[in-house]
């Protein structure tokens, strides 16, 4: 299984390092939209889609998005119960309309939460977005 996650989201980055905490058995690749080398490995992939929302390729090379994406790779490392509930279906539209307004925002709200802006950690203070804006 393979995650495309946005490195550039404080609040993406710090999940990530949470699921890998869990990945016991490392069953899952991450991969960082923004690495510098990431067009020339995944060009197949469209980038636009994959800032978009966060998607995870199955190892029969299918791609979930959004909160199934996000299910999926948590389920793989035994913790799949944590996001079971916004699978329900009677809860999955109304957390999909979250995610869509969450996943559109997250700069902003990544900010909002943890003070960082987008692309910014303790080694990076000054990032450059994939289109060489300054962040």
């Amino acid at each position: 299984m393979i995650i495309f996650y946005d490195g550039h989201c404080p609040l993406c980055r710090t999940e990530m390092s949470h699921l890998k905490r869990c990945d016991k058995h490392h069953v899952i690749q991450f991969e960082d939209i923004h690495q510098d080398n990431f067009t020339q490995r995944y060009g197949q992939l469209e980038w636009a889609a994959l800032n978009n929302r966060i998607h995870v390729q199955l190892p029969d090379g299918s791609l979930l998005t959004g909160l199934d994406a996000t299910h999926a790779a948590w389920k793989a490392v035994g913790k799949g119960w944590l996001y079971a509930p916004l699978r329900w279906p009677i809860i999955k539209p109304i957390a999909d309309y979250g995610y869509t307004l969450f996943a559109r925002h997250r700069y902003r709200i990544s900010y909002w939460l943890t003070g960082q802006r987008r692309g910014c950690d303790a080694r990076n203070t000054s990032a450059t977005s994939k289109n060489g804006d300054k962040s």
